[in-house]
């Protein structure tokens, strides 16, 4: 049986105990191998070449990780449950073409960017994180077990390379080499509760933040010479499920994204303490929020929410937060969504209705209006 996240489908609110006990990951199913796919860690002849057309190049894509490589130049990252991670680009208004893919990547469905590296993590039941060169023909350089579950998050702290693992409910730790490669793992952490299930690993300064839905925790860390050390615990409502957390830019509050019962927490935050201060609702009926973000002058937080099928807008002062919209997603079960680097564009990945739709941001009153509609299978993650 494969672990998978793919989401909490029709449960009611009185199930919402025995779903924290027992918290899932369900995996689509992988497509066909293509034939004419090139050898495990090559380019296809679209990513050598990106005027070329190629309907299959985001033929599986699920995360996307949106970078600037340049003076006008705006490249998305397409990851997979299935065998590859896709390559695309957007203009000024949004609009996404494929371009081509990166073969030999397995369920590649969280992917980040650090300069001419990507990383992915291998969400499967034997957890692996792998390095991707970009800096010209894209190319695998290698890949390493994390010896957990169903990685499903990552973060470069460092010369460190953190996954979160969602179905063993922990936490792994990978140097990178001066060549962008992962060593040998340094370190696991495992959270300890009846169901662990870490979500998200994120770097608040100088400590490590690890998001626990199962255990209704966030865990907060030192990172020394590669080994984890806890330094505090901070527990959200019972129940509530925390799969994702923002920062505000001040440092002082952070966001937290509860998937089970449908709102988002307001922590203060102190040198590595997270302290709860209130949980508002972020949608109405059956909602499974997904993703979180904030806007880079911290005035507006943004929640993705499943079932209700909308992106909930918030104004916040830090402390508080008050709700100013909640706009339609453009599809079905929006998942996770990403600012491009300008902050004027939101992507939003709609899982069910396999499509990323994006808004453009009124940057002044954070309203969105929407753009265009690009077609993929099963988008469920975009990375900046």
């Amino acid at each position: 049986m494969s672990v998978s996240r793919r989401g909490f489908l029709g449960f009611t609110a009185a199930a919402l105990a025995p779903i924290h006990q027992a918290a899932t990951r369900e995996a689509p199913e992988p497509g066909a191998p293509d034939p004419a796919s090139p050898e495990p860690g090559t380019a296809s002849p679209t990513a050598q070449n990106p005027t070329a057309q190629n309907p299959e190049a985001h033929a599986r894509g699920v995360a996307v990780g949106v970078a600037q490589d340049g003076p006008g130049a705006r490249t998305l990252y397409l990851g997979t449950y299935g065998d590859s991670v896709g390559i695309a680009t957007y203009d000024e208004a949004g609009k996404i073409t494929s371009t081509g893919s990166i073969a030999g990547i397995p369920n590649a469905s969280f992917v980040i960017r650090s300069g001419n590296f990507l990383y992915a993590v291998n969400e499967q039941d034997a957890g692996a994180v792998t390095a991707i060169d970009i800096s010209s023909t894209p190319r695998v350089l290698n890949r390493q077990p994390n010896k957990g579950s169903g990685p499903c998050h990552l973060a470069k702290i460092g010369d460190y390379l953190l996954s979160a693992n969602y179905g063993s409910g922990d936490i792994a730790v990978h140097p990178i080499a001066a060549d962008g490669s992962l060593g040998q793992q340094t370190d696991l952490v495992k959270h300890e509760g009846s169901a662990p299930h870490a979500h998200q690993v994120v770097q608040a300064g100088q400590y490590v933040l690890g998001v626990d839905l199962g255990t209704d925790s966030i865990y907060t860390y030192t990172l020394t010479d590669g080994k984890l050390a806890l330094q505090h615990q901070a527990k959200v409502k019972a129940g509530a499920g925390p799969r994702h957390l923002v920062f505000h830019p001040s440092g002082n509050y952070a966001y937290v994204a509860d998937e089970l019962d449908s709102t988002v927490t307001i922590c203060g935050y102190d040198d590595g303490v997270l302290t709860v201060l209130e949980s508002i609702p972020v949608g109405e009926g059956e909602n499974y929020p997904g993703e979180v973000a904030i806007s880079a002058d911290g005035r507006f937080v943004y929640v993705t929410n499943r079932g209700h099928n909308s992106v909930a807008i918030f104004s916040t002062d830090g402390p508080h937060l008050e709700l100013v919209g909640i706009p339609n997603c453009g599809g079905d079960w929006p998942r996770h969504c990403a600012f491009d680097p300008t902050g004027r564009l939101l992507f939003v990945a709609n899982q069910k209705s396999n499509s990323i739709t994006t808004f453009s941001v009124d940057q002044t009153t954070g309203s969105l209006t929407q753009t265009s509609d690009y077609s993929m299978p099963t988008p469920v993650c975009i990375t900046v």
